[in-house]
């Protein structure tokens, strides 16, 4: 891959996934509007990883708050609020993880098959779907309900108030960004103002809450990289960089623009795409 084309990825990547507008949706946009090839399934975990780094700088006093639970755990350190938060975020990573053992296994086959007219190939379901229709609609349809949760959701909760029972819904609605278009930070903010957590609390809590998931499929895929050759893994080391610049940028205006502004831009942003491809393809 060319320079040019991991620098697209790359910005993508770092825009899209903190805005809720799918970044999933967009990569896969990616070669049916430019020449480019698709750029693989390692490449994409590359960039998504080079965002949790950024997650992770940006959020740093979070980060250590949630370790010092973590380590509370195993009986280093007594942070007992902090350890009841380190267990809700984990709490809510169980659903998106048996989720996609479900799909590596082949347990939904049927229904996938059946609702989406495609066969999962090697377990592998963002390459048996990838195409644009069904990208569109979901761009259209959790559109509409992030502007519905964000229109009629309350504003009365912070992450210090999470419970079992938010961090599980919330991870509940993160399983679903496995389908493209969706978008995990999109579907899990829809979520959490719909539980009364205030705009720039969703924000956090979904960012938060993505550090598991992530940081999973980064694990997952290292062996199946550096088996790939020298050459992909210096391509995804590029785009992971970049990545993580675009990211931190990005995180940077969301939180200050959601202290201001409501979600109602990326609702018409992502209907406005979704009716495009519809339109377009």
């Amino acid at each position: 891959m060319t320079f040019i084309q991991l620098l697209l990825i790359a910005v993508v990547q770092g825009t899209t996934e903190f805005l809720p507008i799918s970044s999933s949706g967009h990569l896969i946009l990616i070669p049916f509007v430019t020449d480019f090839p698709d750029q693989g399934p390692q490449i994409d975990v590359a960039v998504h990883v080079g965002s949790l780094l950024a997650i992770i700088a940006y959020f740093f006093k979070d980060v250590l708050m949630l370790a010092r639970g973590g380590f509370a755990t195993v009986g280093i350190g007594k942070a007992p609020h902090e350890r009841q938060l380190f267990w809700w975020i984990l709490l809510g990573t169980i659903p998106a993880v048996l989720f996609g053992l479900a799909i590596k296994l082949g347990v939904f086959n049927g229904i996938v098959s059946s609702l989406f007219g495609v066969t999962i190939v090697d377990g592998d379901l963002m390459a048996s779907i990838r195409f644009t229709h069904l990208i569109a609609v979901n761009l259209i349809v959790y559109g509409i309900l992030l502007g519905l949760a964000d229109r009629f959701g309350r504003e009365t909760k912070t992450f210090e108030d999470m419970t079992w029972r938010d961090g599980l819904l919330v991870g509940i609605a993160q399983a679903f960004a496995i389908i493209p278009g969706t978008s995990r930070s999109g579907v899990t903010m829809t979520m959490a103002r719909a539980l009364g957590y205030g705009r720039f609390e969703a924000a956090r809590f979904s960012f938060l809450l993505s550090i598991p998931a992530v940081a999973g499929a980064g694990v997952l895929i290292v062996p199946e990289l550096f088996n790939a050759g020298a050459e992909l893994v210096h391509e995804a080391l590029i785009a992971g960089v970049l990545t993580f610049i675009a990211a931190f940028a990005t995180m940077a205006f969301l939180m200050n623009f959601l202290k201001k502004a409501s979600m109602m831009v990326f609702v018409i942003y992502r209907v406005a795409m979704g009716v495009a491809l519809l339109v377009l393809f």
